[in-house]
């Protein structure tokens, strides 16, 4: 099959990556429609900020707790099996809230406990799939195939909570949580597909804190990994708007659920665009530098729609919130994956899940105290300062950051 570099969909003309790519495309939907289900009925149930703030802290803890040892399975073991059992379990997890939702026998701290059980298989699931991408695309069609998977991400959250506002204003949030439930069937369905993975596998990597360290000790080797995985926590805890958009959709701009899943879509068109863009581009030049204007944008964006009260406006800086977050993100991705050996891959990972995961899931928390104390417009404001403020301080005190070009990247 004739390839082009020039376009951005190269990395789908391979078999195994393709059906990858659409299984979790059609999984994440249902997953984005459910995050918006949840958050919106924990809100019409506790009326209260905090308790969409709690939300990330349900899924946090499972992170800190489980994300090193889903790195040393993900090191030791078939990848493939090990993201088939995750799927499995977060089916389980999903029809139990679809069920007790529909019994009407739910309160938040049933949601809260159900979200850290979905956290619980993720850590395990995340660590094995980042990890097999590098096996299904050649190296020089790497970047490209973390673009596509990021347009894919961003692609689920545009689709998934415009679909969940409308679902859910007419129907309700059970039809969103079974939709949820379904949708992982479209990966099991890929992986059940897919060649065998010649991944290598660790023979020598236990579960033990030597193995830990070692994950760990190579991270803080390397300051273009460590440095990017600070930038995103920083970044995702300062600006966690998008856990109190019920709260814009509901009080301050009185758009109602239809609305909400608007707001929600609007970061990921705007990354969606820059992701086709950076997935066209190829190799890009600078690559600290862009990175930190991308997050730059982002924290800009997010003060500016703090200050916004009119819905267009709204909408309008939270695209450009999602353009800068997924450029950062597809160079902060391909760097981590290209300058890290296969048989470190997995426990790169899952050290890097306490960073991105833990930045927004803490960030909602601090955003949901911040709400409840000050008001939502105002916590969104004080996070796009301490994004830019972050922002700076890494670029002085990491130099290398802002420095780094990329160059062993070019294909």
């Amino acid at each position: 099959m004739k390839k082009h570099l020039g376009s951005p969909f190269v990395a789908l003309g391979y078999r195994d990556f393709r059906l990858l790519w659409i299984g979790l495309l059609i999984s994440r939907i249902g997953s984005e429609m459910q995050v918006v289900a949840m958050n919106w009925q924990v809100y019409l149930l506790t009326g209260s900020a905090l308790s969409l703030g709690l939300i990330g802290l349900s899924r946090f803890i499972p992170v800190m707790i489980f994300s090193l040892p889903g790195g040393i399975v993900a090191d030791r073991f078939d990848r493939k099996k090990i993201m088939l059992v995750s799927q499995v379990l977060m089916i389980i997890f999903s029809l139990v809230l679809t069920i007790a939702t529909y019994l009407g026998d739910i309160t938040p701290i049933h949601i809260y406990l159900l979200i850290a059980a979905s956290s619980i298989a993720s850590t395990f699931d995340t660590p094995a799939r980042q990890s097999v991408v590098p096996y299904l695309v050649p190296k020089k069609h790497f970047v490209n195939a973390v673009s596509l998977s990021t347009i894919m991400w961003q692609t689920a959250v545009v689709l998934g909570p415009s679909v969940a506002g409308f679902i859910i204003a007419f129907y309700g949030v059970v039809a969103v949580y079974f939709i949820n439930t379904i949708s992982f069937i479209g990966v099991i369905i890929a992986l059940l597909s897919m060649s065998k993975i010649r991944a290598e596998i660790s023979k020598v990597t236990t579960f033990s804190l030597s193995s830990i360290i070692e994950g760990l000790n190579f991270v803080r080797r390397t300051p273009i990994l460590y440095s990017t995985m600070l930038l995103d926590f920083f970044a995702t805890f300062f600006s966690s708007a998008t856990v109190l958009l019920p709260i814009f959709a509901k009080d301050i701009l009185a758009v109602g659920p239809q609305g909400l899943g608007l707001l929600y879509a609007a970061p990921s068109v705007g990354g969606i665009l820059a992701g086709f863009i950076l997935s066209s581009l190829g190799h890009i030049k600078h690559q600290g530098k862009v990175l930190i204007a991308a997050v730059g944008i982002y924290g800009l964006a997010t003060i500016f729609f703090g200050i916004s009260k009119s819905f267009y406006l709204s909408l309008f800086f939270l695209f450009f919130t999602g353009a800068g977050d997924i450029i950062s993100t597809i160079i902060r991705n391909t760097i981590r994956q290209i300058v890290t050996p296969d048989y470190l891959r997995g426990r790169m990972v899952s050290i890097n899940m306490l960073f991105f995961m833990g930045g927004p899931q803490l960030g909602e928390v601090e955003a949901g105290l911040v709400a409840a104390s000050f008001g939502a417009p105002i916590s969104v404001v004080i996070g796009g300062i301490g994004t830019l403020v972050a922002t700076a301080a890494l670029s002085l005190f990491i130099p290398k950051l802002i420095k780094y070009r990329g160059d062993e990247l070019a294909v």
